[in-house]
This record gives structure tokens, C-alpha cells and sequence, in this order.
């Protein structure tokens, strides 16, 4: 898999980099994964801009994407964007694998068969978003205690710096 961070500090990036590679290990195959190029990008107070902490997109076609752009807002705490990077990372796994497709020309996604217009749904309510919600605070807490960081405070309280 290649990564590509932009934007942010120095540590954003590495940490950012660090936390994509471990969360596309453990849910991916080494195959899907070698294939995969996820560009980030830390662009400053995304979420005062758009309303939102990160958002993932398909960059190279919608059925079964390998080229992915995550955007997370660099002024969020750490582990809030770290916890942002995890929870898209699900979403390009969700793309990537096929789970989740957008059929551009009817305006919906295919969830696993399934068509869904999301603009019908509330946001929590998504399956997709279920999903990437329920796994993102796990893949945070598992990557910290990988690479040794779940006894340093700013991974245990969000109002840490």
C-alpha cells in the first residue's frame, strides 16, 4: 500500500501514516492492500469548512476503487484525528472490497446488495457508517497498545492536545 500525508505537523503525519498501514492490515488482505494508494490530507479546521471531522473518497472508478483520498481536520486532538483516519480507512476498505458502492447514475449506494439512498437515511443510521463508527475507537485502542502509546495520556482522555 502507498501512503501519502500532506498538511499537519510532522508528528500528524507520521502518526497518521502509522495508524492508516496497521487499521489496512487488520482489515485487509496483504493482496487488496498491495494495490491500494491512499493519499491523506491534514487540512486545517474541516470541520469549521464542511461540518465534518474527515470524509474518504474513491478517486479511480466506483466499482472496487484502489486510489483513495482521506481528508481529516488537522486542528482536531490528536487521537480524535487519529480516531478520524481509522474510521475512514474503514470506508476505503468497504469501497475497495466492494461492499459499498456508489452507483453514481442513480444517485444511491449498493451496501452489500443492498440500494440505499443516503440522503433518506439519517447519517448515524447508515450501515456503512455503523460499521466505520463501531470499529474506529477499537482500531485506535489496538494500534496504541501496538505501538505502545495506551499509557501516554493523549490516548486516554479526547481533551488532551
Amino acid at each position: 500500500m502507498h501512503i501519502t500525508v500532506t498538511g499537519g505537523t510532522k508528528r500528524q503525519r507520521q502518526l497518521s501514516t502509522s495508524i492508516a498501514r496497521y487499521t489496512a492490515k487488520q482489515l485487509m488482505s496483504k493482496r487488496l492492500m498491495q494495490n491500494l494508494e491512499v493519499n491523506i490530507k491534514l487540512i486545517p479546521r474541516l470541520l469549521e469548512k464542511e461540518e465534518v471531522y474527515g470524509d474518504s473518497t474513491w478517486e479511480d472508478n466506483n466499482w472496487r476503487p484502489r486510489e483513495f483520498t482521506i481528508q481529516a481536520d488537522s486542528k482536531l486532538k490528536l487521537r480524535r484525528l487519529l480516531e478520524t483516519i481509522a474510521h475512514e480507512m474503514v470506508h476505503v476498505k468497504q469501497f475497495a472490497k466492494g461492499e459499498m458502492v456508489d452507483v453514481v447514475r442513480a444517485n444511491k449506494i449498493r451496501w452489500q446488495g443492498q440500494y440505499f439512498d443516503d440522503k433518506d437515511a439519517e447519517y448515524y443510521d447508515q450501515p456503512w457508517e455503523i460499521e466505520a463508527h463501531g470499529r474506529e475507537v477499537g482500531l485506535f485502542v489496538r494500534w496504541c497498545e501496538y505501538k505502545g502509546f495506551a499509557k501516554q495520556q493523549w490516548t486516554q482522555n479526547e481533551d488532551y492536545r
